[in-house]
């Protein structure tokens, strides 16, 4: 484990500080199991973890992580679903009663998916596969102007991909007739890596907007 040293301070630090302040939930909640109140579809860059966003305590947040966090549409195909399978265990196993899709500025999965499409760069065989799922979101951007903002067209898709995901949800018949009747609920937010701030899409005005912090 030498090569792993700092891992291990970090293990000791969570001993002495986290585990040592909540000994008492984490043993509550080995005796009595989860229930997670929400499930966050987050993505897997480093720079982005929702615990930490969220501050959320062991046990608080049921949270799926993959490639530019997105939700796949519901397919019966027999193949492999990790993502949708979480989906399934958090809604119909766990109960939660919100999910949120969690995207992040300066994605790299979504850069990846812009330079195979827009540009000549081709992606790695299971990556692009995986943010084919993206196709939908990208087709709701204007073209490309020549002279545009490379960054800003990248935001405008991180967040248009997580609206995407928001509508794959609602393909999924456990979570559309929970949906219907109120027992679930579903949220978009994006992270903005450098500022540290959080926006919230608002369906009422179509927008991401930026959530108060305790200091404004």
């Amino acid at each position: 484990m030498h090569q792993l040293a700092h891992l291990v301070e970090g293990y000791r630090r969570f001993r002495e500080t986290d585990y040592a302040t909540h000994e008492g939930l984490y043993r509550q909640l080995f005796e009595q199991g989860q229930a997670p109140d929400t499930m966050v579809v987050a993505c897997c860059d480093s720079r982005a973890d929702p615990a930490m966003i969220f501050a959320a305590r062991p046990g608080e947040l049921f949270v799926v992580r993959n490639v530019a966090n997105l939700v796949p549409p519901c397919e019966a195909d027999g193949h492999y679903h990790g993502t949708s399978a979480a989906l399934e265990f958090a809604v119909t196993g766990l109960g939660v009663r919100n999910i949120v899709v969690l995207g992040h500025a300066r994605c790299g999965g979504i850069q990846a998916f812009l330079e195979h499409h827009e540009g000549t760069a081709e992606a790695p065989a299971f990556i692009a596969k995986w943010l084919s799922i993206v196709g939908d979101a990208h087709d709701r951007l204007a073209a490309p102007d020549a002279a545009g903002d490379a960054s800003e067209r990248q935001m405008q898709l991180e967040q248009a991909s997580i609206l995407n995901s928001l509508d794959n949800l609602a393909t999924f018949p456990f979570v559309a007739e929970r949906l219907r009747d109120g027992r679930l609920s579903v949220h978009g937010a994006y992270f903005s890596i450098g500022s540290g701030r959080l926006l919230a899409y608002e369906p009422d005005s179509g927008a991401f907007v930026t959530v108060p912090d305790g200091g404004n």
